[in-house]
């Protein structure tokens, strides 16, 4: 019933039927008042659970072959997020069973899938709007730690010695930035340039009402 109004299993995390905690083989009756709830993240709710064996509190995506710049901005929000434009749905199946991952959508029907537990629709279209749309619904701003993981391969950033790098930056960039950040992955160089600045902006919107001023959450 609940999927027949639209709403996948995998967003479900406690269900109350006239005021007691069921999982999804609870028979309705005329009468019954529902209350459907998606997951918590400010209490814990493992006394109540009854769809699934474990609430979900690692926080890690999979997301599908349309999500390319929302996987990118969660990234760059520091959470771990697998994408391949060449995922078929029985790898991201896979991938979410394997590593207890959220899986990221614009298919309804793989949602739909039974071995999948955990997952969200999204709604919107454009990247940044995905993005707010995901950080509001999975209350994701208090636990984002910006600028730590490699937009490109997933992997953790750390500080690195301009003078380490110093043969991989472009004379512009050697002249005029001091802070760098690595990926030992791919191998990649991160600073602060007009690209940072402009996703800076983008982030600080969203995190505005949860970090203090003046709190560096740059990594």
């Amino acid at each position: 019933m609940i999927e027949a109004l639209g709403v996948p299993h995998t967003e479900v995390e406690v269900i109350l039927v006239n005021g007691e905690s069921v999982d999804f083989s609870r028979p309705l009756m005329d009468g019954d008042r529902v209350a459907v709830y998606p997951r918590f993240e400010a209490m814990d709710v493992a006394p109540l659970l009854r769809v699934r064996d474990k609430p979900l509190r690692a926080t890690r995506f999979v997301a599908d072959a349309h999500l390319g710049g929302l996987a990118h901005m969660l990234r760059m929000l520091g959470f771990d997020t697998l994408y391949d434009n060449h995922f078929q749905d029985d790898a991201i199946v896979a991938l979410a069973e394997q590593e207890g991952r959220i899986v990221l959508t614009r298919d309804r029907e793989l949602l739909k899938r039974r071995t999948v537990t955990h997952g969200c629709y999204v709604h919107a279209m454009k990247s940044e709007q995905q993005l707010r749309e995901i950080v509001e619904r999975l209350d994701l701003a208090r636990t984002a730690r910006p600028f730590t993981l490699c937009l490109h391969c997933n992997a953790p950033l750390r500080p690195v010695d301009k003078a380490r790098v110093l043969d991989r930056l472009p004379p512009k960039v050697q002249a005029h930035y001091d802070r760098f950040s690595t990926c030992d992955a791919c191998g990649r160089v991160y600073w602060e340039g007009s690209h940072w600045r402009n996703m800076k902006k983008v982030l600080d919107g969203l995190l505005s009402n949860v970090h203090p001023p003046g709190t560096d959450n740059s990594g």
